[in-house]
């Protein structure tokens, strides 16, 4: 029940994120939305049925041989219930933090997660735009990852579930009052905090990490704001200009020759 339940909490959010992006963007301009929106809904669509086919009969398998041996840190501390599902929501987003940061700092996981970064003209469709193959990365670290944390499939799906909105705000070009983006940047990830983190300018493009929480930028040294965030030159300087729109080139460009980023 659940991966149609995020289906349809997803294609409601996008929708309504489409027409305030129409009635209020934060960066205005934009033109070929709808074809935008088709070619990175379609890397969404491939990337969930992979997910689904491909690792949540592992997924299930991991947790419950783990939780049967009392095996995983929330296993050991026998918290009531609701606390352990609000530590487990907190601990899964504190590793959210630290994987995205690994996909910038390991030149391997960047060039399938510069997939993401090289979209140009972001808005909530970029939320769902990464490789196939981070997908399966992401996937595979999630095997030891969620069993180590001592998670429940319920637990990650209720992370997904909170988290899902908040991801697709914050690729939005839906403008956001001022004042109220920055009430909610004390606690979620929003706008002018996450468009920050898709500058071209590698200082801005590493920072801001957070992914549901901003306070993990915060605690570990990667906050880093922008006067006018939607005036940030947006994509990477070496992605190639019909990277924005074929889903062919997206895929294939993890494979071609790239500098390394430290070059």
């Amino acid at each position: 029940m659940y991966p149609e339940t995020k289906a349809v909490v997803a294609a409601v959010l996008l929708a309504a994120l489409w027409f305030a992006e129409g009635a209020a963007p934060f960066a205005a301009g934009r033109v070929g939305r709808g074809r935008h929106y088709a070619v990175n809904l379609s890397l969404g669509v491939l990337n969930a049925a992979v997910g689904a086919v491909v690792f949540s009969g592992l997924l299930l398998a991991a947790t419950e041989a783990a939780r049967a041996r009392g095996f995983g840190f929330l296993s050991m501390l026998h918290l009531p219930a609701p606390v352990e599902t609000l530590v487990a929501i907190v601990l899964f987003d504190a590793w959210q933090y630290l994987w995205h940061r690994l996909n910038h700092a390991v030149p391997f996981l960047w060039r399938f997660h510069a997939v993401h970064h090289s979209d140009a003209a972001m808005d909530a469709s970029t939320a769902v735009r990464f490789h196939t193959g981070e997908i399966v990365l992401s996937g595979a670290f999630r095997l030891a990852v969620v069993p180590l944390l001592g998670m429940t499939l319920p637990q990650l799906a209720l992370y997904e579930l909170v988290a899902l909105p908040v991801i697709l705000l914050h690729h939005s070009n839906a403008r956001l009052p001022a004042r109220l983006d920055a009430v909610l940047r004390k606690v979620i990830v929003t706008p002018r905090m996450h468009w920050v983190h898709h500058s071209q300018w590698r200082p801005e493009t590493d920072s801001n990490f957070s992914s549901l929480f901003s306070w993990w930028d915060r605690i570990f040294g990667s906050y880093r704001k922008h006067p006018a965030p939607q005036e940030i030159r947006l994509g990477l300087d070496t992605a190639q200009a019909e990277e924005t729109f074929s889903l062919m080139v997206m895929m294939l460009a993890p494979f071609r020759r790239r500098a390394p980023r430290d070059e």
